[in-house]
């Protein structure tokens, strides 16, 4: 074998094929074509239905049925991303106009997922029958090779309406996405229709037609202002809000109900704002909900939030629009695949695109639809001419020997080999000039069209041939006639097909809501050695103090409306704020601190906590394994941010003490080895948070701090270590940056010499 070596750039390689497969999966997989609307794979689960025959009129076939032959003849890319496809199509609540019937469990609004593709049964759509896939069989689109070349697709289905605006669509490719909203069916027919009657026309007045998008699931647009900007842009946000009611319910009590969510609650959103609700109530945001229920069902959105008598329902309300997803943002960004490149389209471009298509579609159809009646009228004069001469035509073919000497009489006028009765004949014979296929159907014609009311009814098929003959040359001729054809479409479609508005559009007002203030007050945080964290108020506290103090490793006071500040041994600061902690009984069990920070106690080692508001009072000491040490005003660390670095950290090393400096004068260093060094604080700077800090015990090979302790005037410091007690404060007083002195394990305390 001669296999050749080609040398090349690894970078251009990798940039070629990256290129390559983003390509693919923005043209044959994320995104739609702006002229049917249709993914690659939503086209051929609907082609594949067409062709095995699964009609709106015909029983139901097992979705596994269609999604095997769908991924075997056409799209090769695993069956999940078939049957997905296959089930959004079939959801009301996706979808403005589901394309497929489905029948079973293709999961609902709420979240719940469609039941396996072997117990779903489905079939094609009456509109999708009619609007998406009426004249395949017309010549109307180009058919392209399928993966294996074994069968053919059409390469966009012929689909009468603006399919991409009515359904919307959303897909994420490789460095773009394309997110549409659905549209109101008979409002994008009126404004196609627009479109076609004045080429001019703007967005503005297009959306005198649109009024903007109609979502499955209702809800209320509320910048009706912003849209134009969008339909001309392609691109921007709509906000949009679900809609309640308020019914009295018993006893006084008011029911806040919502009927309709905004769309891109749809899915697990129900779940996440009935858990948002909760939490309102469980962190005492609001006090006014007694009770939360979800009766949503076939018949629709049904959720209902009992509130208090006293309740303000209003302030409620706006409290659900900014806190919830009941008030939710839909990402406006109109991209499709258009003349085989994506590009982000604007209102009167998808318009424009959809009709060009529409034009284009229809000019082949008729010009098939007009080929085939020339070919029939071709053949009809044929038979008729005929008729006239049918004694000649029956000596002709009683005289002749084969099929192919009486066709070459009847075509080219040859009579050799013929028998006629009489010399007339053979003369009139001669003069007979029909076509190859009026000569075909001559041949092919049966005695009993030979009947007179046959062939008056031929007569009159012809007549009917030559008015669709010139109906379809008018149509092919004139513009204005072949749109007044696409609008006879739209208007039965519409007729047929078109629904009432769901989603109300209107500049409604921002939603104001008033948190109630919290009442600013001295609590005590505790938390044992289990992690388990809580508040308790300072009476509580005082009544308790001696068993608080003896079940929890952390106690001390702080605000309620300010935040705690957790110190761990990898250099990190935790910041978790005080009312996310729970406030109640001293026996109350709390919630374990990972709950509510980021902190991972896995992970990390709690090296110190405190009240955030306490240091700002004080400077802050940092001592690490390696011995390095800086002092840092607690100022510092009034952070808002969840987690921040601490203290900057050299390989290896970790935080083993962290104090705030009061009253202390001296602090010893003690190391694993037994060598302790007590020098004074003075000797430490302040530096930044950031800063590594500076050594403040030279350490032997392998050795490490194991301990920190600090000494105060005036006060005795005793220490125990390996079984004996040790006088902190009659260590030698030493120099930063030394290595101290070892005590050895048979020292005697209280001997009253200094080390």
């Amino acid at each position: 074998m001669n296999d050749r070596i080609i040398k090349t750039e690894y970078s251009e390689v990798m940039q070629k094929s990256y290129i390559d497969y983003a390509m693919s999966v923005i043209i044959a997989r994320a995104l739609p074509d702006v002229r049917d609307g249709l993914k690659p794979v939503q086209r051929r689960t609907l082609y594949d239905m067409y062709e095995l025959g699964i009609r709106y009129d015909r029983p139901y076939r097992k979705s596994a049925r269609i999604v095997g032959d769908t991924m075997g003849k056409y799209h090769p890319h695993g069956d999940s991303s078939i049957y997905e496809a296959l089930v959004v199509m079939t959801q009301d609540f996706k979808k403005g106009l589901p394309l497929i019937d489905g029948h079973g469990n293709f999961g609902n609004i709420e979240g719940d997922g469609a039941a396996a593709m072997r117990y779903t049964e489905a079939r094609l759509a009456k509109i999708t029958q009619e609007a998406f896939l009426a004249d395949l069989d017309k010549d109307v689109v180009d058919f392209m090779p399928n993966f294996d070349e074994t069968e053919k697709e059409p390469s966009v289905l012929p689909v009468k309406i603006p399919n991409l605006l009515v359904n919307g669509s959303e897909g994420i490719a490789v460095g773009m996405a394309t997110s549409i909203p659905p549209h109101n069916l008979g409002e994008i027919i009126d404004a196609v229709k627009a479109y076609m009657q004045d080429a001019s026309i703007t967005t503005a007045g297009l959306m005198k037609y649109v009024k903007g998008p109609d979502f499955p699931t209702g809800g209320i647009v509320i910048n009706k202002s912003e849209l134009e900007e969008i339909y001309e842009t392609g691109t921007g946000k709509m906000k949009v809000r679900g809609k309640v009611e308020i019914e009295k319910g018993k006893g006084g009590k008011t029911n806040f109900i919502v009927t309709e969510i905004p769309f891109p609650m749809v899915g697990g959103g129900i779940s996440k704002f009935l858990a948002d609700v909760a939490s309102l109530a469980e962190t005492k945001k609001t006090q006014d909900i007694v009770d939360i229920s979800n009766q949503t069902s076939k018949e629709g959105i049904r959720i209902v939030i009992e509130l208090k008598k006293d309740a303000d329902v209003e302030n409620f309300k706006n409290m659900l629009y900014k806190k919830t997803r009941l008030e939710d943002t839909f990402g406006v960004n109109m991209l499709a695949i258009a003349d085989g490149r994506p590009e982000t389209m604007g209102l009167k471009q998808m318009i424009k695109a959809n009709v060009d298509f529409q034009f284009a579609v229809a000019t082949r159809k008729y010009n098939t639809l007009l080929a085939k009646e020339q070919e029939r009228k071709e053949i009809q004069e044929g038979l008729i001419k005929a008729c006239n001469v049918i004694d000649l035509i029956i000596e002709i073919l009683r005289g002749s020997k084969d099929r192919a000497m009486a066709k070459a009489c009847l075509v080219e006028g040859k009579t050799e080999g013929i028998r006629f009765q009489s010399k007339e004949s053979k003369v009139m014979a001669q003069m007979l000039r029909f076509t190859e296929r009026q000569a075909a159907a001559i041949l092919e014609m049966r005695l009993y069209k030979l009947i007179g009311l046959e062939i008056e009814a031929l007569v009159k098929e012809h007549e009917e041939t030559l008015a669709n003959i010139y109906r379809y040359e008018d149509i092919l001729e004139r513009k204005d006639s072949m749109a007044q054809v696409i609008i006879n479409e739209l208007d039965a479609i519409k007729k047929e097909y078109a629904m009432p508005r769901r989603t109300v559009v209107e500049d409604g007002q921002e939603a104001v809501f008033e948190e109630k203030k919290t009442e600013e007050m001295e609590v005590v945080f505790l938390m044992d050695r289990f992690g388990y964290a809580r508040t308790i108020d300072v009476s509580t506290y005082e009544r308790n103090k001696e068993a608080a103090d003896t079940e929890n490793k952390y106690v001390f006071s702080c605000k309620n409306t300010g935040r705690i500040c957790l110190f761990t041994n990898k250099g990190t600061l935790h910041t978790i704020k005080v009312m996310d902690l729970p406030f109640g009984k001293f026996r109350d069990k709390g919630i374990p601190i990972d709950n509510v920070s980021n902190y991972n106690s896995s992970e990390e080692t709690i090296v110190y906590m405190t009240g955030q508001t306490q240091l700002h009072l004080y400077r802050v000491i940092f001592a690490t394994r390696l011995s390095m040490l800086k002092i840092v005003d607690g100022c510092e660390f009034d952070v808002a941010k969840r987690t921040v670095a601490s203290t900057k950290l050299q390989e290896g090393d970790e935080v083993i003490s962290i104090v705030a400096l009061k009253e202390q004068k001296d602090i010893v260093l003690q190391t694993q080895d037994g060598c302790f060094l007590r020098f004074s604080l003075d000797e430490i700077p302040e530096k930044k948070k950031g800063a590594v800090g500076v050594r403040g015990m030279k350490l032997a090979e392998g050795d490490a701090v194991e301990a920190v302790y600090y000494t105060q005037s005036g006060a005795d410091t005793i220490i125990s270590y390996k079984g004996k007690d040790v006088d902190l404060c009659k260590l030698k007083l030493g120099k930063r940056d030394t290595k101290g002195v070892k005590i050895r394990v048979s020292y005697t305390d209280r001997t009253g010499e200094s080390l």
